[in-house]
């Protein structure tokens, strides 16, 4: 298994001949090192309905017969458009054949916002529980923090975490390494930072606050194997 960040929310794992993008925001995220014409996702899953997380998930899609994970209303709202789609809603799993997918809560919004300024309704926001290959992965999407996160790490022992440090949108760096101590994750990669400017943030800063000494900063394109 390789699992690789590519600048704001958008990790991408490769595991059991399968590419699994999430949160696929590549044409307005100034930090990937992704372009559309490039990356060939299998899978895509979709943490919440912003569009700095939607992406370009409809192009993707489309150009690559890929199939989107998300919550029921995401999912419904994507297969009005052609897109093939799996939904799932939050404490539901689902084994595919890559894997079993797992969503959990998540305290932010989720709305996509229309070329004509209007708010579609997407549902409740989730985190990701990505199992595959006796690893898990979690990308807790856009959150705050809260105290479940403890039950999320003791139910499912995370090998590694994705966390937004950004603030202002999300938990900030301090929340953030609160949060790494309840998940108990064996290793921690800060997200959701940088990308614009009311969530400009030090990543090592971050790492440096983590109690167990367990973070590291993934420049966009660098890799975790497994």
């Amino acid at each position: 298994m390789r699992v690789s960040y590519h600048g704001h929310s958008v990790v991408q794992i490769i595991t059991n001949g399968k590419t699994i993008l999430i949160d696929p925001f590549i044409k307005g995220n100034r930090l990937t090192d992704l372009t559309v014409e490039e990356v060939k996702p299998n899978v895509i899953i979709l943490s919440h309905g912003h569009n700095d997380h939607v992406g370009e998930t409809v192009e993707l899609a489309k150009r690559h017969n890929a199939l989107v994970i998300a919550n029921h209303e995401i999912a419904t709202f994507l297969e009005w458009q052609g897109i093939n789609t799996h939904g799932l809603h939050i404490g539901g799993a689902y084994q595919f054949d890559f894997g079993k997918v797992k969503l959990t809560q998540a305290f932010h919004g989720s709305s996509y916002e229309t070329e004509n300024n209007e708010l579609i309704y997407c549902g409740m926001p989730a985190g990701i529980l990505v199992m595959s290959e006796g690893k898990t992965i979690y990308h807790a999407g856009d959150t705050g923090l809260f105290s479940d996160m403890k039950l999320i790490g003791e139910r499912h022992p995370i090998d590694l975490a994705f966390l937004p440090i950004g603030d202002n949108f999300t938990m900030g760096p301090e929340d953030a390494a609160y949060a790494a101590k309840l998940l108990n994750a064996k290793t921690v990669v800060p997200m959701h930072y940088n990308t614009f400017p009311p969530i400009k943030q030090d990543p090592y800063q971050f790492i440096e606050l983590l109690e167990n000494q367990n973070g590291k900063v993934l420049v966009p394109g660098e890799a975790i194997d497994f």
